[in-house]
């Protein structure tokens, strides 16, 4: 699976350059729960096609009759089968408990949104264009008019709306590299997939290119380290490294360090953290404030012990930084694991990202 917004702009963009009538809703305010934050957006087509989401479904059920079927109805009656066209426009939905029930928002939950008419087609190319060459864009719509300015965003914003304009910043796809192509990667890739990261896998050894199953990320074949560098990691991006072997691991992570990614982190044990960290003190002159970023054992500690398992406690820990969200420290694995007198040496194949348990694992 792709970015969400890039997959609803694009599909949006060929409607509009197909000559379809359509509209883009976006989520403007919620007050209260709502089932999706503010800034979602999506299309809708005249044919009644939708791409994207507002809430759990049945506001876009809402949406679908009002500026289709209802119109389709009213032609009998001669009155034009056509979407709305004009300026921008902001519905509310669940303003009262009975209409929160009706279209399944959360007790007390209630939304709004704007409905553009029609955009532009060569706006949503260029914007789409610009998002797949992987920039951050900030797009700007006119209220009175909905005429829309693009330009070139340095970093996230929240959406910002008042009387005049909507400006929402869309940004390229978040990207995933992994180190390795063993079995526990599988799990990864698929779960950063359906995630909606675009995953790229590296792996030099031949053994393990050659079993390769998950369709929808990118296998290269090069040594990590010159992977990294031209992979260019940037706010948007992760690396994590899940070979075990020093000789692939070390020099992607030093190199990812160097970069923006907002997350670098390395599979093992406890034992096997520590002797990554000495060795790149003692062998590359790195500091601990140099290391800070570095990420391991990764993972939240839920007593994993299959690879499916370790990979479903690593997404986690990677959506919550992504998310910006701080995890309790009882949730880390060295924390817990500590904190339950498990020895370094015992049991090994519970623990977290631990050697053992990998190994244990046929490949």
């Amino acid at each position: 699976m792709e970015n969400l917004d890039v997959m609803v702009l694009r599909g949006l963009r060929d409607w509009r350059r197909a000559g379809k009538r359509a509209l883009l809703a976006t989520v403007v305010r919620t007050w209260g729960s709502s089932p999706r934050p503010v800034g979602s957006i999506m299309a809708l087509s005249e044919d009644g096609a939708v791409l994207g989401s507002v809430s759990g479904g049945c506001i876009e059920d809402d949406l679908i009759y009002r500026y289709t079927q209802a119109y389709a109805a009213g032609a009998a009656s001669e009155v034009a089968k056509t979407l709305p066209s004009g300026p921008p426009a902001f519905v509310k939905y669940g303003v009262t408990a009975d209409e929160a029930h009706r279209f399944g928002l959360p007790c007390g939950g209630t939304l709004e949104l704007l409905l553009e008419h029609d955009p532009d087609p060569t706006s949503l190319a260029e914007l789409v264009a610009a998002l797949e060459a992987g920039r951050l864009m900030r797009r700007q719509v006119r209220l009175a008019d909905g005429a829309v300015q693009l330009a070139q965003a340095d970093a996230p914003a929240e959406l910002d709306v008042d009387t005049d304009r909507l400006v929402n910043t869309f940004g390229p796809e978040y990207r995933m590299l992994l180190i390795g192509a063993g079995q526990l990667t599988e799990y990864l890739a698929t779960m950063a997939l359906f995630s909606g990261f675009a995953v790229t896998v590296c792996d030099p050894r031949e053994e393990y290119r050659g079993a390769w199953s998950v369709a929808g990320a990118t296998l290269l074949r090069d040594m990590p380290d010159d992977v990294v560098r031209a992979f260019r990691p940037d706010r948007r991006s992760c690396v994590v490294a899940l070979t075990h072997d020093p000789k692939l691991d070390d020099l992607a992570l030093l190199e990812a360090l160097e970069t923006e990614a907002f997350y670098v982190g390395a599979i093992g044990s406890r034992r096997n953290n520590e002797a990554r960290h000495q060795r790149m003190v003692e062998h590359f002159e790195q500091t601990d404030d140099s290391l800070a970023r570095l990420r391991g054992p990764i993972g939240i500690y839920i007593g994993s012990k299959t690879p499916a398992e370790i990979a479903v406690s690593v997404m986690a820990e990677i959506l919550a930084v992504k998310n910006g969200v701080q995890l309790p420290r009882d949730m880390a694995v060295t924390h817990a694991k500590n904190a339950r007198g498990i020895a370094a040496n015992e049991d090994e194949q519970q623990a977290l990202g631990s050697d053992a348990a990998l190994c244990a694992v046929p490949r």
